[in-house]
């Protein structure tokens, strides 16, 4: 079953579990869905799971960045409300990363590239951001290519 499936799925569930937060959730999931086979220039199309992965992991950076956000202004009601939002979206995200894992992806990354110091940061982040789509945050990977390299 395709990811795009599984959401048209969860959506009818969510719909006739009358899941209020799953149904928000799944629809501004497949409207953003919409609106990236738009800007890809093909709509009525269906995405494919690589492209869908995508659009998931931008909208849960969204609800990260929106949640930090609204705890630093003092809203702990707007950041449970993203931090619920957020925990329905990970379950369409493959597993993180560990440590140990993120490690030997940026190792192996630096062996293939050949890179030697900080100016090679760039190349290796996207290499590993490659390899690890969805599964990795950049701010880790970068912070951790960052480690790695100077």
């Amino acid at each position: 079953m395709s990811l795009t499936e599984r959401i048209d799925n969860d959506y009818v569930q969510a719909y006739k579990a009358k899941d209020a937060l799953r149904l928000s959730v799944l629809r501004m999931v497949k409207t953003a869905a919409k609106n990236r086979l738009v800007e890809l220039r093909r709509p009525g199309g269906v995405l494919e799971d690589n492209e869908m992965l995508d659009v998931f992991v931008r909208e849960a950076k969204q609800r990260q960045d929106s949640i930090e956000q609204y705890t630093t202004a003092g809203r702990p009601d707007l950041a449970a409300k993203e931090e619920a939002e957020l925990t329905i979206l990970r379950e369409y995200l493959p597993q993180p990363l560990s440590a140990g894992e993120l490690a030997a992806a940026i190792d192996a990354a630096v062996t293939e590239l050949g890179a030697t110091g900080p100016r090679d940061m760039g190349k290796v982040i996207s290499a590993v951001m490659g390899a690890c789509k969805g599964r990795a945050d950049g701010k880790e990977v970068a912070a951790a290519v960052k480690r790695r390299l100077s």
